[in-house]
């Protein structure tokens, strides 16, 4: 049997970009602050309760992807299509949940030139993940200790996982979840 090429199946390039991590980038702060104000703006007629730069980029210091993570509060997932239609307008692709496999939120990824430069997450206020999110963030911009191993944890898992997004993120787990129990 052959095997099908992403390409063929009319797949983005950017679905299966390689995990590349480097060194943290000062300017990745403001690239939050303004992505996260962007978004606030086009959304806003959506009724939003908060919005926030999560993920490594949003930590002094820390190795990344260089990928700014939005998340943003919404009452419901009821205005998704609209909610679509207005960031698909503004270059956010939509990466439905049964593709995301994470049906507690709608998954977005702003490209440029094929790769990826931002992910957006919307999740309903009633999210645990939501605070969960906050508070690992924040553990890591209060611990530099912490941060360093995190950073060191995710330069080797991407050189073990550099073509499965997947089992990186799964092999960060184990690390996010002492982090918020200790």
């Amino acid at each position: 049997m052959k095997e099908e090429n992403p390409e063929q199946l009319n797949i983005p390039i950017w679905a299966y970009e390689a995990i590349e991590i480097e060194d943290a980038n000062v300017q990745w702060k403001a690239q939050g602050l303004r992505e996260t104000r962007e978004l606030s703006d086009l959304l806003s007629k959506f009724d939003i309760k908060g919005a926030e730069h999560i993920g490594s980029t949003a930590v002094p210091g820390l190795p990344a992807k260089p990928i700014i993570d939005v998340m943003i509060r919404i009452e419901s997932f009821d205005m998704m299509n609209a909610t679509v239609d207005t960031l698909t307008a503004y270059g956010w692709h939509y990466v439905p949940p049964e593709l995301d496999g994470k049906p507690w939120r709608r998954f977005f990824v702003k490209v440029k030139n094929d790769k990826r430069v931002a992910h957006l997450h919307l999740m309903k206020g009633t999210e645990k993940r939501w605070e969960e999110q906050i508070e690992f963030r924040d553990k890591l911009r209060e611990s530099p200790l912490l941060a360093k191993e995190y950073g060191l944890l995710k330069k080797q898992l991407a050189t073990e996982f550099r073509e499965d997004r997947e089992k990186y993120t799964e092999a960060k787990a184990e690390f996010i979840n002492r982090a918020l129990n200790s």
